[in-house]
């Protein structure tokens, strides 16, 4: 018998699937509960679910097979697609070689146990930890180029790791991307926390992107509701949306933000 929703949960007035030339998307922890609930009071009005596995490093940390098993039945059952966040609490640029080995275990470890979800994407963060002088890119580089590749063996296709856009420049890491075969996770909100031009890192990014991370920014905070954008930045935003056809993803953290977000995308869709 299948578990009857807590009362205490907001519905979503709508679907949204089908509604945009891209897929729309929002994080599994809309709900503070675990993954399953999360999807199934999501999976009914939205294309495709960001599952967020931040951490890696202690048992439970990684959805049992079991859990796995149920979100590719509940896949199935809303026509749902997922992408999945890969964990933030290790990095493969750390400076110390044995954390970079171990982040390299564990993504592949997390990377290899999500695969019978077929994910679109597998969203990484490469940190940048230091002052941005020519001796210490170098060096960053180079453990990127180097520990990427161990990774690589864990994907059928390299493309499904997508880069997300970070605190720095792009074009630190743009070459070995191509390089690699990877592609980018362009998190809009980002871009505009530290004052990078939208459309123009867009424009040049345009044919590695197969994911955009969008969320609302005011004063220098970000992951809000999309109604704190200014119409400036909205109509920059516009102007990617209208070219891309890949994830989307509302990167809210609360019932609130995101069905906010929503009612602001569809109204400002179809007002031009």
């Amino acid at each position: 018998m299948t578990k009857k929703q807590p009362d205490k949960y907001q519905t979503l007035s709508k679907s949204y699937k089908g509604m945009f030339p891209f897929k729309i998307c929002t994080t599994s922890f809309i709900y503070p509960d675990h993954y399953i609930p999360n999807v199934k009071m999501l999976g009914p009005c939205m294309d495709e679910i960001e599952l967020l596995m931040f951490e890696s490093q202690t048992v439970d940390s990684v959805p049992s097979n079991a859990v796995i098993a149920e979100l590719g039945q509940l896949s199935r059952k809303f026509d749902l697609s997922y992408n999945v966040h890969l964990p933030t609490d290790v990095s493969i640029t750390d400076r110390d070689h044995a954390r970079q080995k171990n982040a390299v275990d564990s993504l592949a470890r997390v990377i290899e146990h999500v695969q019978p979800l077929l994910p679109s994407a597998l969203v990484l963060h490469l940190p940048f930890d230091d002052t941005l002088s020519e001796q210490n890119i170098s060096i960053w580089r180079d453990r990127v180029y180097r520990n990427l590749k161990k990774i690589l063996p864990a994907v059928n296709n390299n493309r499904l790791i997508a880069v997300e856009t970070l605190d720095y420049p792009l074009e630190l890491v743009a070459d070995i991307l191509v390089d690699l075969d990877l592609s980018i996770c362009l998190d809009l909100g980002h871009l505009m926390v530290y004052d990078y031009d939208v459309l123009a890192v867009y424009n040049k990014y345009e044919a590695l992107t197969s994911v955009i991370h969008l969320h609302g920014v005011e004063n220098r905070c970000d992951h809000m509701t999309l109604e704190r954008l200014s119409d400036k930045s909205f109509s920059k935003v516009r102007q990617v949306l209208t070219r891309f056809t890949g994830v989307v993803s509302l990167e809210v953290f609360n019932f609130k933000d995101l069905d906010s977000s929503l009612r602001y995308l569809e109204y400002h869709w179809r007002k031009n």
